[in-house]
């Protein structure tokens, strides 16, 4: 590459540093297993919220709706859009009473809900969730050093994988939940600034327009049937994906009370919606200035591409040093909630049960299942390195939504599941999905009905996954558990009014 790489290392430098001293200043706080998991449940919402927008804003985000755009036009938008609404969903259903529940995972919840024989369906569901939605963190991380420095794609990986270990495993959730929020506030300015500047550039160019004026907004698909399928099915995917996505859900642990969870969700839906409106600016001006780019098949690194096109010299490298350290910092706080999430489960179903002979104590297991989180997607993601970042993002939200959004929105709010119920459809989501993803990382790429049913699973495997819980929960309604009239009660009222009145 003929660009100045200076910019690009000393950007990756900075993010990494204030990443890992940020983090330090946090393990002050971190001193108990419950620090570690859910920051003792003391976060407020203005941070906590900060620290969601830090996480959730990942490489799909940073980088793939920008590409998306790009292109294939403004139909793209409908992920931003998903994204963000899935926040709404969350907060009309999930957040305040899932707080309230009391647990620290979801099989935390699905256990006091019904019983343990669902724990360890959702303990495999939310490892597989993880590690398939941190797949695409490592990836970005690959495509931005090799755009950034000419690195090789495999360095990007490592060097993520091995600071988000150093983080979460010396302070957990306390530490990480700082790390975040300044993550989300450098991710904003790393777009907003540059942003601003290229669109002065392209004001003052007089070229209002480009080479694909006639093709703005192409189809999610060729048009027709199977286009308005695709659609609806990506709206699915994201709008309900969002509740069942595990290191999202699991920062609802960390608020004091169900009130500051709704709080929360309110100020993350200002901080998305703000955020959003930016990677589409990268995409339209790259339909004006990134014809070379489009051609060669790079379109995910569109946004590092994008200021050295538009601003010549120093100050375009400089622009691109800033965007460099935004889409690090994404792939960085996106990898530390995931790892969080995954790692917590991993201690309490595998590392924290007896371990050659003795059991781990709570903060040593967490460590060892924090490694085992990061090590399997980094292999993964080294041996499996062209995989669309967006695309694997969607797939995770697919899974998502066909599993542990059923799963929360009957267990929250119909007295009748069962645990038959609930494993049965959490099994027929997740298989369903599930042969998606094998047949997306297989590289599946045989048209017809059936590969569009694959690309996009949500519109059948959500629809599936309720049916099938709902009939199985009818067909065993004496497995109710006994206790279920007493915990919805604990979901549904606020902590200011509930009262110990004893066995209900």
């Amino acid at each position: 590459m003929s660009h100045d790489i200076a910019p690009g290392i000393v950007a990756v430098t900075v993010v990494t540093i204030a990443t890992l001293l940020i983090g330090t200043w946090g393990l002050r706080f971190s001193r108990t297993t419950s620090d570690f998991f859910v920051a003792s449940r003391t976060v407020r919402p203005g941070l906590n919220a900060s620290a969601i927008g830090g996480e959730y804003l990942s490489a799909a985000s940073f980088l793939g709706v920008a590409g998306l755009v790009f292109t294939f036009g403004a139909d793209m938008l409908w992920y931003p859009i998903g994204w963000t609404a899935g926040y709404l969903m969350l907060l009309v259903f999930v957040a305040a009473p899932l707080r309230r529940s009391g647990a620290y995972t979801l099989p935390d919840f699905a256990e006091a809900r019904l019983g343990s024989g669902v724990r360890a369906v959702c303990s495999v569901l939310v490892v597989g969730i993880g590690w398939l939605y941190l797949l695409p963190q490592f990836q970005g991380a690959g495509l931005t050093l090799r755009a950034a420095i000419d690195a090789p794609e495999w360095v990007g990986p490592v060097i993520v994988g091995l600071v988000v270990l150093a983080n979460v495993t010396s302070g957990g959730m306390r530490s990480i939940t700082f790390v975040q929020a300044f993550q989300y506030w450098l991710k904003l300015t790393a777009l907003l600034v540059p942003a601003a500047v290229l669109l002065v550039v392209w004001a003052g160019d007089g070229t209002p327009g480009g080479g694909h004026q006639g093709g703005w907004s192409m189809p999610l698909a060729d048009g027709g049937v199977d286009g308005l399928y695709t659609t609806y099915s990506l709206i699915i995917a994201t709008f309900l994906g969002t509740m069942g996505l595990p290191h999202v859900v699991v920062r609802f642990y960390t608020n004091p009370d169900g009130r500051a969870a709704r709080r929360t969700t309110l100020v993350v839906l200002t901080l998305l919606g703000i955020f959003y409106l930016l990677p589409p600016v990268y995409g339209a001006l790259g339909r004006v200035y990134g014809d070379e780019l489009l051609a060669a098949g790079r379109s995910d690194v569109l946004v590092l591409e994008l200021p050295r096109l538009m601003v010549p010299g120093l100050g375009g490298e400089l622009l691109t040093g800033l965007v460099t350290a935004g889409a690090f910092a994404a792939f960085l706080s996106t990898s530390s909630g995931l790892v969080i999430a995954v790692g917590g489960v991993l201690t309490q179903d595998i590392t924290s049960r007896p371990w050659s002979g003795r059991r781990l104590d709570g903060i040593t297991a967490f460590r060892v299942g924090a490694a085992l989180a990061v090590l399997v997607p980094l292999f993964v993601a080294i041996a499996l390195p062209h995989v669309g970042v967006a695309r694997a993002v969607g797939l995770a939200f697919a899974v998502a939504a066909s599993t542990f959004c059923p799963l929360l929105v009957l267990g929250i709010w119909w007295r009748g599941l069962t645990d038959a119920g609930a494993v049965a459809g959490l099994l027929a989501g997740g298989l369903g999905s599930g042969a998606a993803v094998v047949w997306v990382l297989a590289d599946g790429s045989a048209g017809g009905r059936a590969a569009l049913l694959l690309s996009q699973p949500a519109a059948w495997s959500v629809p599936l996954a309720f049916v099938v819980m709902i009939g199985v929960s009818l067909l065993t309604a004496s497995r109710v558990p006994a206790h279920t009239r007493r915990f919805m009660v604990r979901l549904h009222t606020p902590e200011a009014v509930q009262v110990d009145r004893g066995p209900m």
